[in-house]
């Protein structure tokens, strides 16, 4: 297996001009901030606000529908940054999602909240109106209005629905996923603010995820950030906001990261090792794969991508991870994976503007969305999932609740720095976990628990 080569790891994605950013804050979903029961009634997305952040949260709005479902289902031949796309109904096919929007389980009574950076003062990031996106998005692929949503109790943003692009790709990513999921954004502090040093990024991070996951009920994290970076008392702060949200129904998902078997670079030389908070063993950790699919969307190969994944440095194993094939004595990182590479789903500007994610900011908010749809098909919050996915993954419907995946590795070579990786393999595998979802059988399945 030979090593890929990125000295400039995502400059050729969507995520390019945030570099820097991406890696560690990127977006975090939140469905049901009212605590769902699966109730065909609206959620209330004002509900997710914090204690005193009432006046931080602005009133929720509708952007409207595009043309009839179906009236476009392929991508772009090319998009703006030159790279094919798949479209949303080709994602959804693939990973057997179209089947429960057919039957109504489409998020109706769930929101989901993105937590990113806000669009900072410097020339070209002053961000575009995520408004006038979701409704391009929405013209260009026939999907259904949606409702969103702003809250700047970190960033106090004088243009709260001024939007950076990690932001408008996640939140269309859990849109394409569960349409009729209320969105929710929780702005950070602009990029550059908050990437002075590790011990800011380190302490927003932790701050966002308090707001995020506030009384919501899934929360799907796409930064990430090397577990070394993070002091003994952050990384107990952060488990105890993650056992508020395990207390509360709150399920938690976080991207594996987007270096491979190494830490981000952003702060140092890179570390192999994973990065919170997926490794945390609260959180479902999501890596990443490049899928090839018909232009049907039929599923046709998988293979790992080389996002990140192996062992906690700070974890031991979690008793759900008792008995699996290739487990360590540590926590394994991730638990489940979905593309990440290009072609991927599309992210859509006001105007018609196309580009294509690259890495874990595609994956985990998929995820995201994916748990939504479980919740509504529960008919209430499932929360902490991971035993679930965990008893699915070794019983009798695991090939065809997941496709495993059994090829590819995340061996990493980042300027000087190389990483010896894991490779994919039969099961579960410190690359891409259990696998990717084949969602119409593996939802109902978690819906029982």
């Amino acid at each position: 297996m030979h090593d890929r080569v990125y000295p400039t790891r995502l400059a050729s994605s969507w995520r390019a001009h945030l570099l820097v950013v991406a890696l560690l804050l990127s977006v975090v979903s939140a469905a049901g901030c009212t605590g769902s029961t699966g109730s065909t009634s609206p959620a209330s997305a004002g509900s997710a606000a914090t204690s005193g952040s009432a006046a931080a949260v602005g009133p929720a709005t509708t952007v409207p529908a595009g043309p009839p479902a179906g009236a476009v289902s392929s991508c772009p031949m090319q998009t703006t940054d030159q790279s094919p796309c798949y479209s949303p109904h080709q994602l959804r096919v693939a990973y057997g999602i179209q089947p429960l929007l057919d039957s109504g389980i489409d998020g109706h009574g769930e929101t989901v909240t993105v937590l990113a950076p806000a669009p900072s003062s410097t020339p070209g990031d002053a961000g575009t109106d995520i408004r006038q996106d979701l409704k391009a998005l929405n013209n260009m692929f026939g999907l259904p209005a949606a409702r969103i949503q702003i809250v700047t109790t970190l960033a106090g943003a004088a243009a709260p629905w001024q939007a950076g692009t990690e932001e408008v790709g996640d939140t269309e990513i859990v849109h394409m996923v569960a349409p009729a999921a209320a969105l929710r954004v929780v702005l950070l502090p602009p990029g550059p603010s908050v990437f002075k040093n590790a011990a800011t990024a380190t302490a927003d991070m932790i701050a966002g995820l308090r707001v995020a996951v506030s009384g919501t009920d899934v929360a799907s994290i796409s930064w990430s950030l090397g577990e070394h970076y993070f002091t003994r008392a952050q990384v107990a702060e952060m488990h105890s906001i993650l056992l508020g949200a395990a207390a509360h129904h709150v399920t938690v998902i976080g991207s594996s990261g987007d270096n491979g078997a190494l830490s981000d670079t952003d702060f140092g030389k890179p570390v192999k090792e994973v990065s919170l908070p997926a490794s945390d063993p609260l959180v479902l950790g999501v890596g990443g794969t490049s899928l090839t699919v018909s232009p049907s969307g039929a599923y046709v190969s998988e293979t790992a991508f080389d996002t990140g994944g192996g062992f906690s440095h700070l974890y031991a194993r979690p008793a759900y991870q008792d008995g699996v094939p290739g487990i360590s004595t540590m926590r394994g990182v991730p638990d489940v994976a979905a593309d990440a590479d290009q072609p991927g789903p599309p992210t859509v500007f006001a105007g018609g503007s196309v580009v294509t994610n690259l890495g874990t900011s595609n994956s985990a908010p998929l995820w995201g969305g994916l748990i939504a749809l479980a919740d509504q098909y529960a008919h209430h919050d499932l929360g902490f999932v991971n035993p679930a996915i965990y008893r699915i993954g070794r019983g009798t419907s695991y090939h065809k609740a997941f496709h495993d995946i059994t090829t590819g590795s995340n061996y990493v070579t980042i300027g000087s720095a190389t990483a010896a990786g894991y490779q994919a393999g039969p099961g579960w595998d410190p690359v891409t976990g259990w696998g990717s979802p084949n969602a119409q059988v593996l939802i109902p399945l978690l819906a029982r628990g």
